[in-house]
């Protein structure tokens, strides 16, 4: 009987460990989904178009309505809607791993109140009527907020994770407060700054993905970078160091992964909440606990995520439309409360 249970378990943990482990074939599938989910967003809206007329307009543009509607309108939001989803993705996939806390957001780093309380400045100042100047003046304050949270949090041997999520808690609510109280002195800011606030990739052309580019780019190679050395953070600072790291210095450029990523989705289009909390659970539950895997598994799960959420908020409301950042947070919660409930989750 001794001998025989080795020979038991031993199958079943060679079955369910490919379960646990990102593969190649796995990113190769969530591309594929990616860019199905792509064309859906093409096709759907309030005019909706055939599949097979929306590639047919991609390949050959001829100037008809269907084919200003793709080109000008949906391709720009469609592609806002993926990157907004890889950066915050990735974002919280970085933030989670760093912290150590499978309940850690990205908008703990105070990117989302700096974000918006620039925005209210910038209009209640400045003047700013224009998506193009919510992204500069929302970008500015992602990384102003981010900068103080980082310096308060860090100590002398550098950032502390615990010490990083208090900041960043009590950075985000004192630049709350000040939001609510320039908004509530002016009608006019009120107005111009909720549609900001709700987080929407609608109504924002190429030129907002373009600015907002470059920092996306630059936090994407900063998650690269921070991918492997994440998995031996994990094992405590104590061992990192024995192992011959620097600790301080991969978890700073992991902050400012996480700074960069989003405080160019939210220049972009807004706050948009849950994604950066739920979707490293998910990735956790296909990808394991390697974060070389974890980290590119967030960010196509997130870009999926927030593009069919925008192809829901189109729908379920028509002729209307639902902004993301609603959907996100309908759907979002319920899932997150799910996750949380599972008694398999997977943990960091």
């Amino acid at each position: 009987m001794t001998s025989i249970a080795p020979q038991q378990v031993a199958p079943t943990t060679r079955q369910l460990a490919p379960l646990r482990r990102g593969s190649v074939r796995g990113l190769v599938v969530l591309t594929l989904l990616l860019v199905l989910a792509g064309l859906v967003s093409l096709a759907v809206g309030s005019r909706p178009i055939s599949l097979g007329t929306v590639v047919d307009v991609l390949v050959h543009p001829d100037g008809s309505d269907a084919s200003t509607i793709v080109h000008d309108l949906r391709i720009p939001r469609t592609i806002l809607a993926i990157a907004v989803g890889i950066s915050l993705g990735i974002a919280g996939a970085l933030m989670q791993g760093h912290t150590r806390n499978p309940l850690a957001d990205p908008g703990l780093l105070g990117v989302e109140a700096g974000a918006a309380f620039a925005v209210v400045i910038g209009i209640y100042v400045f003047h700013v009527q224009d998506l193009t100047g919510y992204a500069w003046f929302s970008l500015a304050g992602a990384g102003l907020a981010a900068a103080a949270v980082f310096a308060i949090g860090s100590t002398k041997g550098g950032p502390d994770p615990i010490s990083l999520v208090l900041a960043g808690t009590a950075v985000s609510a004192l630049l709350a407060a000040l939001t609510q109280t320039v908004i509530l002195r002016d009608v006019d800011t009120l107005d111009a700054y909720r549609f900001w606030a709700v987080g929407s990739v609608s109504g924002r052309g190429m030129d907002v993905f373009w600015e907002v580019l470059p920092f996306m780019v630059v936090g994407l190679v900063l998650a690269v970078l921070s991918a492997s050395t994440l998995n031996l953070l994990q094992l405590g600072d104590d061992v990192a160091v024995s192992l011959g790291m620097h600790p301080m210095r991969h978890k700073a450029i992991g902050v400012l992964g996480v700074m960069l990523l989003t405080g160019a989705a939210t220049a972009a289009c807004g706050p948009v909440g849950f994604v950066g909390l739920v979707v490293p659970h998910v990735a956790r539950h296909f990808a394991g606990v390697d974060y070389r895997w974890v980290i590119p598994y967030s960010g196509f799960i997130g870009g999926l995520l927030v593009v069919l959420a925008d192809v829901v908020g189109r729908v379920v409301v028509r002729p209307g439309e639902l902004q993301v950042g609603i959907v996100m947070a309908l759907v979002g919660g319920p899932v997150f409360i799910y996750l949380v409930r599972r008694t398999r989750m997977v943990r960091i």
